[in-house]
């Protein structure tokens, strides 16, 4: 536990803008209804470490949940429409509470609703961090949700695009998004689940909390054994939490939200956010949850274009480019493409996919998907007898190019 708790000082000590995410299973009781006391110990905390001088910013679910409340219903809708105007309906309520109970300590509140193209249009995306770090400035709270009742990204999985990769689909990786888009040095994500387990500790007695993880690229997508010392990971086969039975996320998300989160430099905790006063005490040092360790931070570009986009098509390359990419710093030419998937035009982010079809990359393309199919194999000397408009002599140039792990 040694290196765990060295590290946990560090990373609190060093926090001085902090993201926290509220989800839906810690703020609604199970039966309906906000969970008082746990929101209120949710305020409090908060309230701490603004007085201690730290910026904070606050992702919060609950709206479609207070919403199916106010209207009666038996249970959470599953039409699209209906969620809407439960979240419709909830969402005054939600912003109603916080900014009253944050009023009483002295703290100034702005809501922020979020959609999709407010990530994927880049224009936008920088507008939002000027808008924040003026917030922020002002010592005011942002607090954050996706618009659900105009966006529905989060609400519906679109399945007719094989090749689509939506930016976020839920508040754990918006939570994420924000804290990469601002440069936070924390994410606290409180969940139903006091961490990462290396096995379900509903079935598994022999299943420990991991303290640590060093690196998210280890985790599989279905759960992680973790080293308590070391925490490093490694694949398994078991879940290692079930996920959340009242929210939209489970333990995946959260790991994938970790995982843009210490990408972008910021480190991450997942702790269980039904403890009594968790916040105080993860910040009084009590090692509760478990820890991502950052790595170094993309700059910003890069990181728009790894995290924040949605991207709708991809570009698989042979085993040659993708040495000349990940080791020689290379340019995507389009000698080394070797077939093209989806519509995208110049301009657009698209994933770059090895010979087995994992994406490694995502870059911004400099041609058109039919442009790019003409290109495919050839050698950019050939480009002006191929194109019209000749662009560049890369598909995709370097500068433009992010790598996931």
């Amino acid at each position: 536990m040694g290196e765990a708790t060295g590290e946990r000082k560090k990373v609190l000590a060093d926090a001085k803008r902090v993201v926290v995410k509220l989800g839906t299973a810690v703020l609604m009781r199970e039966e309906g209804g906000v969970a008082l006391s746990r929101f209120y110990s949710f305020i409090e905390g908060i309230a701490e470490l603004i007085k201690q001088d730290k910026e904070v910013l606050l992702v919060t679910s609950g709206a479609i949940g207070l919403g199916v409340k106010r209207l009666n219903l038996e249970k959470r809708p599953k039409e699209l429409p209906l969620k809407q105007a439960c979240a419709a309906v909830g969402q005054g309520l939600l912003m109603s509470m916080y900014a009253d109970a944050f009023e009483k300590l002295g703290i100034t509140t702005a809501q922020i609703l979020l959609t999709e193209d407010d990530f994927s249009n880049r224009h936008r995306y920088l507008n939002l961090r000027g808008t924040i770090s003026e917030l922020l400035a002002l010592r005011v709270l942002p607090i954050i949700n996706e618009n659900d009742t105009v966006s529905t990204a989060e609400l519906e999985i679109n399945t007719s695009n094989k090749q689509r990769k939506v930016n976020f689909g839920d508040n754990d990786k918006l939570s994420a998004l924000v804290a990469s888009k601002i440069d936070a040095d924390l994410l606290l994500i409180l969940t139903d689940v006091e961490g990462l387990y290396t096995a379900d500790p509903r079935v598994d007695k022999n299943a420990v909390l991991v303290p640590l993880v060093t690196d998210t690229a280890r985790l599989s997508e279905d759960g992680a054994h973790g080293d308590s010392e070391t925490g490093k990971a490694k694949e398994s086969s078991t879940k290692s939490v079930a996920p959340s039975t009242t929210g939209r996320g489970g333990i995946k998300t959260k790991l994938e939200a970790a995982h843009v989160s210490t990408q972008a430099g910021c480190a991450c905790i997942i702790a269980g956010g039904k403890l009594p006063s968790v916040i105080s005490r993860l910040f009084a040092g009590e090692q509760l949850g478990t820890l991502f360790l950052p790595k170094k931070a993309m700059g910003g570009k890069l990181r728009w274009i790894a995290f924040a986009t949605t991207v709708n098509a991809s570009i698989s390359v042979n085993e040659g480019a993708q040495e000349a990419l990940l080791k020689r710093k290379a340019s995507l030419l389009g000698a080394g493409v070797t077939e093209v998937n989806g519509s995208f035009k110049r301009g657009d982010v698209v994933s770059i996919l090895d010979q087995s079809g994992a994406e490694f990359a995502r870059g911004i393309v400099n041609y058109s998907s039919d442009e790019t199919r003409l290109l495919t194999g050839k050698n950019s000397d050939t480009i002006d007898q191929v194109v019209e408009n000749r662009n560049y002599d890369a598909i995709i140039t370097r500068d433009n190019i992010a790598f996931l792990a």
